[in-house]
């Protein structure tokens, strides 16, 4: 074969790559962040009368990725057993299968966990169940390095739920530190989403210094529908944007808050949010200076 054959070949090949990868990267990655409420409500709200509306709020989106908060065990084997395709792992916020969960539940089909772990929002956060900063309760992160089965490459993904009070403006301001402190130990152009239940408003500080780095979705997606706002108590009238999905890397093309009800029935006290990303060129991104 002559080089020139050899040359139009190579070329050919790596049209076919160049393409490949572009396709893998342009493809949106449906992230859903859903605080679900522990099961300790009676009535109407009890877990048993709204899960089943629950998962078919999470089958008619179909989200890649879906970061949750206030989840048990009880409630994490329950929707894992009705989303076929799904796996979910994270541990009690009390360590082990104790407590609140931030469970993260991925589709298999699409996503590969490289390694995940937890951490926790207190002066030592490898110690499971730790409380500082004058908090009431464990608050934690669970967290995972993804890899995309198309050829997307990689990406780093963190679930939390920040303390609640509104005296906690500290401790929120100190989470927020710590969850920075972690991502600036990974490559400068790590891929990045954070999901959670902040419980604060975009007007605060602690969503100024996360988004100091990181791209609020609702703020970025150009398509956005369903209130600003998420929390709304069983009501269906929400009064604070308090769950958020930020990230690095990414770019948000649309983002949801879903009202889905039946009646004066729903499937928590919260809105789920969910934003469909696209990767964007790597950018190497300076240190977060605290």
């Amino acid at each position: 074969m002559s080089p020139r054959h050899w040359i139009a070949m190579f070329a050919c090949a790596l049209a076919v790559g160049v393409s490949v990868t572009a396709s893998a990267g342009t493809t949106p990655l449906r992230v859903m962040t859903f605080n679900v409420r522990v099961p300790v409500d009676q009535g109407a709200n009890a877990w048993e009368n709204r899960r089943e509306l629950m998962v078919q709020v999470i089958r008619a989106q179909h989200p890649d990725v879906l970061g949750t908060q206030e989840l048990t065990e009880e409630q994490g084997e329950y929707l894992a057993a009705h989303l076929p395709g799904y796996a979910w792992f994270g541990q009690g916020r009390e360590g082990g299968s104790k407590g609140e969960h931030m469970g993260v539940f991925y589709r298999t089909d699409r996503l590969e966990v490289l390694r995940s772990g937890d951490f926790w929002l207190s002066d030592t956060p490898h110690l499971p169940g730790s409380i500082t900063w004058g908090q009431p309760y464990p608050r934690m992160v669970t967290w995972a390095q993804f890899r995309l089965r198309d050829g997307g490459g990689t990406f780093e993904y963190l679930n939390t739920h920040f303390p609640y009070r509104d005296e906690d403006v500290r401790p929120r301001m100190l989470s927020a530190a710590e969850i920075l402190r972690w991502i600036d130990q990974l490559p400068a152009a790590a891929r990045i989403i954070l999901t959670g239940d902040f419980n604060c408003a975009p007007d605060t500080p602690v969503h100024a210094k996360l988004t100091a780095g990181l791209h609020d979705a609702w703020i970025e997606a150009a398509t956005r529908s369903g209130p600003a706002k998420t929390f709304h108590n069983f009501t269906g009238t929400p009064d604070r944007r308090i769950d958020w999905i930020l990230s690095r890397g990414f770019k948000a093309r649309t983002v949801s808050t879903l009202t889905t009800h039946e009646g004066a029935r729903y499937p928590s006290d919260h809105f789920p949010v969910v934003a469909d990303l696209v990767m964007t060129p790597a950018v190497h991104t300076p240190a977060h200076q605290p």
